[in-house]
């Protein structure tokens, strides 16, 4: 997804993180990378200056907040800026005991009828009962392709094959589902050029016929700032209220459609990555922003920073500093690890870890940190507070508590020995001595 915008953007920040002083020459060569970065993947220019403008202006006046070095100040400002660039994160709340009423707009060759089939697989997979009208008289196939792809998320599909009057279908559409227990029906429509007057009259139409409580613009991510007067001219006929980016996964325009559609006011509600049913994902700025720089999830690193500056850690993390930590603070760690979302994020968000740690030694890494939450769980209060209590029987009664072979107890047992006179290495150079000690440099 948009790899050259994410290899470029990588890059710049890796001569932030290596550099040996951060002076305004380096802050300049920063905001001029990105800068060529955001125009290649064709995001809008007056965008891309505002931005780039905002990274030097913040990153040469703003003091660092206590605990966070200037290096990773300075990466948090880019991560903010071109989360801004994408708009909030938006969400739409199904109302309860009644039948919500989504309609998907886009031009011909959007993906409209693919979204449509994707987005009722993702809503019957959260529990939602979904039904589908097909309006699409326009496009020979429509309604045969929509009934296919929804076959394989078993979702009801209502069409009507020799009638050529969308707001009809719509209408008798609704009709058909008012009785049946379901919580959304989804309305696919008709594409053709955005300036055709018989597409927005007919949208006109059958918005008055729906009267949807959603409406969803479907915009193809290959034609970059082009989405920009598309969703202006759908949102003027029916009021846009979320945005679908489509095929994500190739395109090198997407930074250019993302940012236009986000620029409309109607927020990027989903993306699609892909040609299976099951690749459209719920759009999040920060995440995907952090997914675009190689960090994870930026926002969930910082907020595990700050958790363990609060006064509630500060004890544990003195114990822990001076060697002193128990089973307890290092079953502390491994949760704070899940609760970043991924073992990646945490130590590619870290200066200098960035593709330090191939990608199959932490896959073993995040196996091996899910067995050791289940077996120091399986661990009295005791044992967690003094390991040295564990001697075979106890081994023994902790594995069949865990389900986890006695092996596994004990190498827990001597990688927490060996973690506990490590963990003052926890930055910098020394932390890629500490990984290959565990068993994973």
């Amino acid at each position: 997804m948009l790899d050259g915008l994410k290899d470029t953007l990588g890059a710049a920040i890796k001569k932030i993180v290596r550099s040996s002083d951060i002076n305004e020459e380096l802050i300049k060569d920063l905001a001029r990378d990105v800068q060529r970065a955001l125009l290649q993947s064709d995001v809008n220019v007056s965008l891309v200056l505002n931005i780039t403008k905002q990274l030097e202006e913040r990153a040469l006046g703003e003091t660092p907040p206590p605990g966070l070095s200037r290096k990773d100040h300075i990466v948090k400002i880019l991560y903010d800026e071109l989360a801004k660039l994408l708009g909030e994160e938006s969400d739409f709340e199904l109302k309860p005991d009644r039948q919500n009423k989504i309609v998907l707009l886009g031009i011909q060759g959007s993906g409209k009828t693919t979204v449509t089939s994707k987005l009722a697989k993702f809503l019957t997979k959260q529990g939602y009962a979904v039904g589908v009208v097909g309006a699409d008289t326009y496009r020979p196939g429509a309604l045969v392709q929509l009934r296919t792809m929804c076959e394989k998320a078993n979702v009801e599909v209502y069409g009507e094959e020799n009638n050529k009057d969308s707001p009809e279908i719509v209408r008798h559409g609704l009709k058909h589902f008012a009785g049946k227990p379901l919580d959304v029906v989804l309305v696919d429509t008709a594409g053709r050029h955005k300036e055709e007057k018989d597409l927005l009259d007919e949208m006109s139409q059958i918005k008055k016929a729906a009267e949807p409580d959603l409406a969803l613009l479907v915009i193809d991510g290959t034609i970059g700032q082009q989405c920009y007067s598309q969703a202006e001219a759908f949102h003027k006929t029916i009021p846009v209220g979320g945005v679908i980016v489509t095929k994500l996964d190739s395109s090198a325009k997407g930074g250019g459609a993302l940012a236009a559609s986000a620029a409309t006011g109607a927020q990027i509600m989903y993306i699609g990555t892909g040609e299976r049913i099951d690749d459209l994902e719920k759009f999040s700025p920060t995440r995907f922003v952090g997914r675009l720089l190689g960090m994870g999830d930026v926002q969930a690193v910082l907020d595990l920073a700050k958790r363990l500056e609060d006064e509630s850690d500060e004890v544990r993390l003195k114990r822990i500093s001076s060697g002193k930590m128990s089973m307890e603070d290092f079953f502390h760690q491994l949760e704070d690890v899940t609760k970043v979302g991924s073992l990646r994020g945490l130590l590619d968000s870290m200066p200098g870890l960035s593709g330090m740690v191939k990608d199959d030694q932490l896959d073993q890494m995040e196996e091996r940190i899910s067995k050791w939450r289940y077996i120091i769980q399986s661990m009295t209060n005791a044992e967690k507070a003094d390991p040295d209590l564990l001697n075979q029987s106890r081994v023994k009664r902790i594995a069949r508590g865990s389900g986890w072979p006695e092996g596994e107890v004990k190498e827990l047992v001597k990688n927490y020995k060996n973690s506990k006179n490590m963990m003052k290495a926890a930055k910098g150079r020394q932390m890629q001595g500490t990984l290959r000690r565990m068993g994973l440099g």
